[in-house]
């Protein structure tokens, strides 16, 4: 057996065991649920959306305010909507990465308490409605940019199409 996969199992089994302990059942974080903003049932299973901690809607790509500390903690008392605000690049730690290497991630604000987040894009969330989310990230504030990159996330401006199209779409070139 791989030593890797049954080390990441324990921990996840472990830290599953410790939220129903605290929470009951009602901490179950692979759970379907309805969108909070278009009402939609989102299935959380793994093999539908590629992902192991399903927190946004694949049809309006909105989240609700769920996790604290890491993702799949389920500890927030928020729980408020959180609406996307664009994209960024997961952050790489590999020595020789370039700064445009890494996974795509959706960036959500709570609309209640302000909070960001990142959040993994999943394989049956809407290609154009990941695009149109990148196209508005022109049109934030000026100042919730520099709060953005304070906190250390880099927004992917209109520059940055190529690379967006290319990672969604699968594409070696974009028309």
């Amino acid at each position: 057996m791989d030593t890797a996969f049954y080390e990441s199992y324990t921990r996840k089994k472990v830290k599953y065991k410790a939220l129903r302990a605290r929470f009951g059942s009602s901490a179950d974080i692979n759970r379907d649920f309805v969108c909070v903003h278009c009402k939609s049932y989102v299935s959380a299973e793994s093999l539908i959306s590629g992902v192991q901690n399903r927190n946004h809607c694949p049809y309006c790509l909105h989240s609700r305010h769920m996790d604290l500390r890491e993702a799949g903690d389920r500890l927030a008392a928020c729980k408020s909507q959180m609406k996307p605000l664009g994209l960024t690049l997961k952050q790489s730690y590999k020595k020789y990465a370039t700064d445009m290497q890494g996974e795509l991630m959706l960036v959500h604000q709570c609309t209640e308490c302000g909070r960001v987040s990142v959040n993994r894009i999943a394989a049956d969330d809407d290609t154009d409605l990941i695009l149109a989310v990148h196209e508005k990230t022109v049109e934030l504030d000026e100042g919730l940019k520099r709060r953005l990159a304070r906190e250390g996330i880099r927004m992917l401006g209109r520059e940055e199409r190529i690379l967006v199209q290319r990672k969604i779409l699968g594409l070696s070139t974009v028309e």
